[in-house]
């Protein structure tokens, strides 16, 4: 087929699957698969389309393959291998020629579980482990299962939720899904079928086979490096583990070597997308892949008769039926063709908003009999179109999107990514693209990840780690003891302090304990249990925020006070602006302009913070607040902290802004006095909508026509003076401040109704995950990335943290890339200096920027999607990730190579760091655990300079929780105290023995919501949870969960102290009981147990003594439970009586 476009082609083969149950498609490039697969997602959907894709170059998939990717290279083999499935499957010559497992290995591989089946628990956990699926404690992520007796979770790599099989001993009694966050059960189902969750899968006699030949050439090595390497990959064999460098030694583990041609079925059609583009790609494929090869050899890390890739080049031709794609047919060499089609079809010409243009073309080819056919991406852009249509007169034939009319003119939705002109079959396609030359909204395979997971502080608490208790203060956790004493078992929490003093804390006072965070990630140094540091620490902390309290208080008050412009309602004109957006909003994006919006047509002046990491789409929210400020003809400052950001702002706001009568300018030190002046004389004459700049546009001689809002970038990175400035005119006009660093939940809290917050936490979904590798640093690693990414025109940033000898490291990257241009920047520059070699970055005068820590904020650059981190393990997981959000800011794929020094064995705790980072390619659980360590910085500056020490003296947990209580107060909103704290000594035995949770973080976990029991229907529910997260439980937890229900009761009739003594149990009442309880009501509570009681008064206290003899510690908590329960219902009568 010659003659085709990209778009044309997805739509040949898309049609080619009508009578076809599966197709192959070729293509040369990692690239050009994805430009082909967004159109095919496009016309059939996702359930049609199957990437099989592996890295353009084998050092970087050998590296480190994303686990997105392996996890839909194993759909595509799914795929290949259920007959009953229909779709097309993409691939890049790269990937045709990875070593796959045989096709019979891949199908034994899948296990299918159904309810009322036996099967072997033993064997069923060895074939998980086999088939790449890990064992955890707890479930949190596609790829993991863990065993509790008879309980077995999973989460299948290719499902959203995770799966929970109970056993009745090796019957499956039942399988449900449950939900990752609060581990519970969701709903039932009859079967699970389980997919090896990687592309690798060794079996016992593959290992065997392996062990063989590596025990061969060990045997005959004299380089002890490659002897030390080899042994290693041995050793891991030896324990049945897969090795992060197992896929290079795959050739010695198969029989053969297995590739995606022998899973695709005979006569099954093969598309073969640009015959000579492929071949040439073969050949630098083969030429970087001898390269990788020969320095692994010269390494030390491979020897001669490993092969890292399949020689597929003779299996292209044997492939039958075949189609090809091609332009010319120049370049396909000797094949032999049964049909050659030659097509007549152009890319459709672009009309740059030229609509009269537009008119004269449609009428030209409707003369012409052809059918024409208009492409909108949503229904807004298809009302955004019709209104442009129907002002030139431009009649439209059909509006049917399922169906289109010859010889008509058509509006249809779609996301065919470019139009075309196909002559013979008189047909046009116009997309918005060609029309409004806007982007168009890629099309995207649904993200596997799940952003389930949520770190509670619970499950954060490991052996080791700082922690506040809210009386001995900070202390080191030593993890969980059960103690027993005269036969009853009780579980206390250990935490040592300075000089090796140790406490052990009741379980049931769990909630005085929090884990450490300071304001700048340090270890803390630990308090001297009962020297009374701690307590005036907390005292000068609870002054300090009651202070704050006042100022937030009156602060928001005197804003109230406050009348301000009310924007008017949206308007089609806004909807046009916002719909010109080229991507798809995330949830939270639309919330936030929602949100924004709503405060604008207030009459009160906004002060609304937008809170959202690098590039999740601030920047979008905040210009569609300006556009809404311009519309009802009021001007628009945007205040920037450096004039670098303002440029990039500037030029960002007019290419958003360009299909938009609305007049943009910069006010920064690299225009010209006399620029400057014109542009203050247009501002006062008020012909400038939106003025961009840095704190000069604070300026005494910056004068508005009309000024109706301000947004505010970074605001903590402003002086002092500036900030005064600020705070004027936040009186006057609605303000919108854009921050990137996160700022604490706990402080959302207690802030809200203070200062307006608007969260974007998740990122936008064109957004690639970093393609992140953990390595040893590597010459020829660092020159094929940076070569990789000039050839795509991209740049690079290389982090390099030590000003005095970072000339010295721009010399050494000079000779190891001499066709690279390479700039640096650090701290020790001159503003003037800095700002300079940064705009040349961003205008492309560098291919490499070499940098300290200074890029981890404050700068957005697109175009550089490669960065390389040296002596990564120095730093902290927070500011690794900052620096990782640096690259990966557009849509193309980008990569992050975190590297440490060769020779040096990295410590533990590094190694972590470096695992975590690396994990999260997703939002997973490393995002948060930095997340939490970046938020403390943000509650640093939201709260100023002068407040992290005294978070750090109490740890952030303790300080938010005396902010929000001063803040409570001062509102007026101080809790009346509702219940009491009762203290129970029982001489049960109540505790969650290890046979039944072993885990001491899920025991954390467990005894935490024990403490938060608040009802009978609290109670049963955990009832309900336990059976369902760990299994049918023993009696002394059940005493344990009783106590729970006992004490809530008691807790809310002010019950101060329970204790038992041989066979009495004294009950003993607050003083406020007084006034709420008569004698008559304990006597009446009484006669509903089966419990002898007598009443009596003690020091003024009310006390209730049970006579316990001959009872049963079932007996015993029952009675306690309707005495609670009873007494309670008393109390909540008198309540609603007194109303």
């Amino acid at each position: 087929m010659l003659g085709l476009s990209t778009s044309t082609k997805a739509l040949a083969i898309a049609s080619s699957l009508k009578k076809e149950k599966k197709i192959v498609l070729l293509t040369s490039t990692y690239g050009e698969a994805e430009r082909i697969i967004s159109d095919l997602l496009s016309i059939l959907g996702e359930e049609l389309v199957y990437p099989f894709l592996v890295d353009d170059s084998p050092m970087v998939e050998f590296l480190m393959s994303s686990q997105e990717k392996i996890i839909s290279r194993v759909e595509a083999l799914r795929f290949l291998t259920d007959s009953s499935k229909k779709g097309i499957l993409v691939c890049n010559i790269a990937a045709s020629r990875l070593i796959l497992p045989s096709p019979n290995i891949f199908k034994d591989s899948i296990v299918k579980i159904s309810v009322g089946e036996e099967y072997d628990q033993h064997g069923l956990l060895h074939k998980l482990k086999e088939i790449g699926y890990c064992k955890v404690t707890q479930v949190q992520t596609q790829g993991e299962f863990s065993i509790r007796g008879d309980i077995l979770d999973i989460f299948e790599m290719s499902q959203l939720e995770p799966f929970r099989i109970e056993f009745f001993g090796d019957e499956v009694d039942g399988i449900r899904t449950f939900e990752v966050e609060t581990q519970l059960s969701k709903e039932n189902q009859t079967e699970l079928t389980i997919f090896p969750d990687s592309d690798i899968l060794l079996r016992e006699r593959d290992y065997t086979r392996g062990q063989s030949a590596l025990e061969k050439q060990i045997s005959k090595t004299l380089s002890p490096i490659l002897k030390s390497y080899l042994e290693e990959i041995l050793s891991s064999f030896h324990q049945r583990q897969v090795h992060s460098d197992s896929r290079k030694f795959l050739s010695l583990c198969y029989d053969k070597t297995w590739t995606i041609f022998d899973y695709i079925e005979k006569d099954t059609p093969v598309f073969f997308d640009d015959y000579q583009k492929l071949m040439n790609q073969y050949e630098v494929f083969e030429r970087e892949l001898a390269q990788y090869f020969t320095e692994d050899l010269q390494n030390g890390k491979a020897f001669s008769d490993m092969q890292y890739f399949a020689d597929t080049e003779q299996t292209y031709k044997k492939q039958s039926p075949v189609t090809f794609f091609s332009n010319l047919q120049k370049g396909l060499g000797n094949l032999k063709f049964d049909h050659i089609y030659q097509f007549n079809q152009y890319p459709m010409q672009e009309f740059f908003n030229q609509f009269s243009f537009l008119k004269e073309e449609i009428e030209r080819y409707k003369k012409m009999n052809y059918t024409i056919v208009l492409q909108s991406s949503n229904s807004m852009g298809s009302k955004t179109l019709e209104d442009v249509l129907e002002e030139y007169q431009i009649k439209l034939d059909s509006r049917d999107k399922s169906s289109i009319c010859k010889e008509s003119v058509n509006l249809i939705e779609g996301n065919l990514r470019h139009g075309f002109h196909f002559v013979d079959e008189k047909i046009l396609l116009i997309t918005e693209h060609e029309i409004f030359q806007k982007k168009l909204k890629r099309r995207f395979r649904r993200q596997h990840a799940s952003n389930a997971e949520r770190l509670k502080d619970y499950n954060e608490l490991e052996k080791g780690d700082y922690v506040v208790h809210h009386i001995h203060g900070i202390g080191q956790y030593l993890g969980i003891e059960t103690i027993e004493i005269k036969g009853i078992h009780r579980d206390y929490v250990s935490v040592q302090y300075q000089n090796g003093d140790q406490i052990s804390i009741p379980v049931e006072q769990i909630q005085l304990l929090s884990k450490y965070v300071s304001s700048d990630g340090k270890a803390p140094k630990l308090n001297k249990l009962n020297d009374g540091h701690f307590k005036k620490a907390k005292q000068k902390v609870k002054n300090q925020v009651e202070d704050i309290a006042d100022d937030l208080i009156k602060l928001y008050s005197e804003r109230s006070q406050l009348k301000g412009f009310a924007f008017s309602a949206d308007d089609d004109e806004q909807h046009a602006f916002d719909d010109a957006f080229p991507y798809v909003e995330t949830d939270d994006q639309l919330r936030s302009i929602e949100e924004i919006k709503k405060d604008m047509q207030d009459s009160h002046p906004m002060d609304r913070l937008l809170v959202g990491d690098v590039g999740f789409g601030k920047t979008e929210v905040a210009m569609r607040a300006a556009f809404k400020a311009v519309n009802d003809h009021k001007q628009v400052v945007v205040l920037v902290p450096t004039t670098v950001l303002a440029q990039q702002h500037y030029t960002n706001f007019k290419e958003r802004f360009q299909n938009f009568a609305v007049n943009i300018d910069v006010l920064s030190r690299f225009r010209s006095k006399k620029e400057q002046a014109e542009t203050l004389e247009k501002l006062k004459n008020g012909q400038i909508d939106i003025l961009i700049g840095t704190h000069r546009v604070l300026s005494k001689d910056v004068v508005f026509s009309d000024l109706g809002l301000m947004i505010i970038d970074e605001e903590q990175r402003f002086g002092v003076k500036h900030k005064e400035t600020l705070k004027e005119l936040k009186k006057q006009v609605d303000v919108l401040t854009l921050t990137a660093t996160p700022i604490p939940r706990t402080l959302h809290m207690s802030m809200l109704g203070i200062r307006d917050l608007s969260v974007i936490e998740t990122p936008p979904t064109n957004r690639y995950p970093v393609q992140t590798y953990v390595l040893e640093k590597n010459d020829s690693v660092i020159r094929d990335a940076v070569l990789r990414e000039m050839e795509r025109g991209g740049q690079v940033y290389y982090l390099y943290n030590k000003v005095d000898t970072i000339d010295r490291k721009v010399s050494e990257l000079q000779e190891l890339i001499p066709e690279a241009s390479i700039g640096y920047v650090h701290g020790q520059m001159s503003e003037i200096q800095l700002e300079n070699t940064l705009l040349d970055f961003i205008e492309g005068q560098y291919d490499i920027l070499v940098t300290t820590t200074i890029i981890e904020t404050g700068v957005d650059i697109p175009n550089a999607n490669t960065l390389f981190i040296e002596n990564a393990d120095h730093m902290g997981l927070s500011t690794l990730y900052q620096l990782r959000g640096r690259v990966g800011r557009s849509n193309r794929i980008s990569y992050a190579y975190l590297m440490y020094r060769p020779e040096k064995s990295i410590s533990e705790v590094s190694e972590k760091r470096l695992e975590a980072i690396k994990g999260f390619t997703e939002l997973g659980s490393g995002f948060k655990i930095a997340m939490r360590d970046l938020s403390i910085r943000g509650a640093g500056n939201l709260l100023g300079k002068s407040q992290s020490g005294f978070i750090d003296s109490v740890g952030f947990e303790l300080y938010s929780q005396l902010l929000e209580e001063a803040i409570a107060k001062r509102n007026g909103n101080e809790n009346t105290r509702t219940k009491g704290n009762a203290e129970l000594i029982l001489q049960i035995d109540a505790y969650l023995p290890d046979t039944y949770i072993s885990d001491q973080r899920h025991k954390i976990e467990i005894y935490k919501k024990i403490r938060q029991i608040d009802s009978r229907v609290n109670y049963e529910e955990l009832q309900e949870e336990l059976m369902d997260r760990f299994g049918e439980y023993p009696d002394v937890v059940a005493y344990l969960l009783e106590i729970g229900l006992v004490k809530s009761y008691l807790d809310k009739v002010f019950v101060e102290h329970v204790e038992r003594k041989e066979n009495k149990i004294t009950v003993q009442f607050e003083k406020v009981t007084q006034r709420l309880f008569l004698a008559q009501d304990y006597f009446k509570s009484l006669s509903a147990t089966n419990l002898k009681a007598t009443i009596a008064e003690n020091r003024g206290l009310m006390e209730v003594v049970f006579d316990v003899r001959n009872k049963k510690d079932y007996e015993i908590l029952e009675g306690l439970m309707i005495f609670g329960e009873s007494l309670l219902e008393i109390k909540e009568s008198k309540e609603a009586n007194s109303i």
